[in-house]
């Protein structure tokens, strides 16, 4: 017959109680797989009572033995890690110092950005202003007619239907402002490749890309440090400069006379896809008009037919007195016909902007008032009061007004 004899079932449990009571689960654990297997023998070697109380003694100092070199394994492992702690303070620092090393990065790649306006060229060929956040760069004048190149880095940032006006590789060898507000731009001779049919297109680009700054009025032109007297493809006369004052877009229509006319910009409003923006279109009214009448009167005709420029002014509306300027402000009286939003109560939001944008391109307007049968308590079709004068915005087509 044979029996156990080393460590007996009973003792198993007594060493499993002294590693529980220890509060060590896992020494535990260790503890049943470090212990030697059962072995077997005859029974003329079975111990005593004596030789087992002796062995669950002898058994017991082997596990306390064992968990004090545990705990002392561990406390060598956590005076270890607690020297490594110094290295890990150390490795918080160089942590930090790559945090901070990545927000440089980061700083790069979040630099200041300055939003300006680039009129690019949109589906229909208009010339259209879309405002973009650039890099804030003290050469703005270069840096935003390199955003006019075709294929610069204007590319990624194009709206669909947009294209850049610049023959591809144009580039921009100099351009300074003189006192009198004039920029002088020195064009890489690949400003010349352009499409004779897209003259006025590039002139206007630039002018009204540049004449954004606050201290250009007008533009000269120069090809590889040569002065310009004209266009290079058509002849377009520039040897004056070129300014707001000829205009973009322009729309003749049937005036032979432009010594009695002068030119008046206004905004119609332009569709693609999902994306409703603002196109200027510079007409001939009469030099002796009111300018501010002459300036609502052309939006209250709406875009030529020819277009596919669109209005937000239904054929009632109509001004019921001539428009007042004071310090800055012009104010307009319109009939009820202008209250087409919300059942007859508000304005429409298209219909304020395009009025303070066309009136403010007139340079000593600041700001819009509208009235109804003058009454300056109104509301705009997104909810907001119409109880304040309107500024024009700092930049165009930005989706905020």
């Amino acid at each position: 017959m044979l029996r156990l004899i080393k460590k007996p079932w009973w003792m198993l449990i007594l060493a499993a109680a002294v590693v529980t009571a220890c509060g060590a689960e896992d020494e535990a654990q260790e503890t049943f797989e470090e212990v030697d297997p059962p072995q077997y023998v005859d029974d003329e070697d079975e111990l005593g009572l004596e030789g087992m109380l002796e062995a669950l003694e002898e058994n017991t100092v082997e596990v306390n033995e064992e968990m004090d070199m545990e705990e002392g394994m561990e406390e060598d492992e956590y005076d270890e890690k607690g020297g490594m702690m110094e290295d890990d303070d150390m490795h918080e620092d160089d942590m930090h110092e790559e945090d901070e090393e990545m927000g440089e990065k980061g700083g790069g790649m979040m630099e200041e950005t300055a939003m300006r306006e680039l009129y690019l060229m949109d589906r229909n060929g208009m010339v259209t202003p879309q405002t973009f956040a650039l890099p804030d760069s003290n050469q703005d004048l270069e840096q935003s007619l390199s955003y006019l190149v075709k294929d610069g880095p204007v590319t990624e940032l194009l709206p669909n239907g947009f294209q850049a006006v610049l023959p591809a590789g144009t580039e921009v060898l100099e351009a300074e402002v003189t006192g009198d507000g004039t920029a002088v731009i020195d064009f890489s001779p690949d400003f010349t490749d352009y499409r004779p049919e897209d003259e006025l297109r590039i002139l206007q680009a630039v002018t009204w890309t540049v004449t954004q700054f606050e201290n250009v009025d007008r533009v000269q032109i120069k090809i590889a440090g040569e002065e310009q007297q004209v266009m290079p493809q058509n002849g377009t006369p520039i040897a004056e400069g070129y300014s707001r004052i000829h205009g973009i877009n322009l729309e003749t229509g049937a005036v032979s006379d432009l010594s009695n006319t002068k030119a008046v910009t206004v905004y119609f409003l332009s569709q693609h896809e999902d994306q409703t923006y603002y196109v200027p279109v510079t007409r001939r009214v009469p030099a002796n008009a009111d300018t501010y009448t002459a300036v609502v009167d052309e939006l209250l005709k709406g875009p030529d037919m020819l277009t596919s420029l669109l209005t937000d002014f239904r054929n009632e509306v109509a001004l019921v007195e001539e428009p007042k300027f004071r310090n800055g402000t012009v104010t307009l009286n319109f009939n009820e016909g202008v209250l087409t939003q919300l059942e007859g109560t508000a304005v429409s939001e298209h219909v304020v902007n395009m009025l303070v944008l066309s009136l403010t391109e007139q340079e000593e307007v600041e700001q819009v008032s509208i009235e109804v049968n003058d009454n300056d308590e109104l509301m705009v079709s997104s909810g907001a009061a119409l109880t304040e004068p309107v500024t024009r915005p700092g930049t165009v087509n930005t989706g905020k007004y």
